[in-house]
């Protein structure tokens, strides 16, 4: 069983998701500590819900991004976590943390990284017309949503898709995967070379998808 440290900021769904994949058994690690860069984040009152330990650090009370991440990773360090798991932490990560974790910080973005890194993501895909979207778990480094890739999952972009309904469905796919990359990391099958993170005893379906679906060449 890997120990976590969850790094939150807003409502903590994805949190959310990763406490109830642990309760179910589905997920073999546990929640030493959840922490919070905003005291009135709503993922805090799930993790007291749970009996998980919560802190609270503000980022004013640091004068620089390093200092805060030194007592980020002070903390983490006193649960004896073993992997950080950013769960919408609206911070960037310095290299404090990344030296302190080295490969042992994950983050989910919705979209399929490379494309659309940053913020409003679904209405970027929209705008730029892509049929298909989704999720991506990976490791985070120095870079902005640029480490590498672990996992990631595709949902079509609808023609009649808002940025609020392609969210949702995104949504729902990035509380099932986050739980199974933290699952590859427990049991440790991830082996990471360069860019490229390939999985042990791996099974993936090799069929394509299209979207729109041209029925009329089936």
């Amino acid at each position: 069983m890997i120990k976590t440290g969850v790094l939150v900021s807003g409502s903590g769904s994805n949190l959310q998701a990763i406490i109830d994949a642990i309760e179910a058994k589905r997920l073999d690690a546990s929640i030493s500590v959840v922490i919070s860069s905003n005291p009135k984040a709503f993922a805090l009152e799930r993790a007291k819900k749970h009996g998980i330990p919560t802190e609270v650090i503000l980022k004013d009370s640091f004068p620089s991004r390093e200092d805060y991440d030194r007592e980020v990773v002070r903390i983490l360090k006193s649960y004896g976590v073993e992997l950080v798991v950013l769960a919408g932490f609206m911070r960037l990560i310095s290299k404090v943390m990344l030296e302190a974790f080295p490969m042992r910080i994950l983050n989910i973005h919705p979209s399929l990284l490379p494309s659309f890194p940053g913020l409003e993501v679904q209405k970027k895909a929209i705008e730029h017309g892509v049929k298909f979207s989704g999720c991506t778990v990976h490791f985070v480094d120095e870079g902005l949503d640029s480490g590498p890739i672990i996992i990631q999952a595709v949902v079509p972009v609808l023609d009649d898709d808002t940025a609020e309904s392609l969210s949702k469905r995104i949504l729902a796919e990035e509380h099932r995967i986050y739980s199974q990359a933290i699952q590859l990391i427990s049991e440790g099958r991830l082996e990471v070379r360069g860019r490229r993170v390939t999985v042990k005893n791996n099974k993936v379906e090799t069929g394509a998808m299209e979207n729109p679906k041209a029925a009329i060449f089936d």
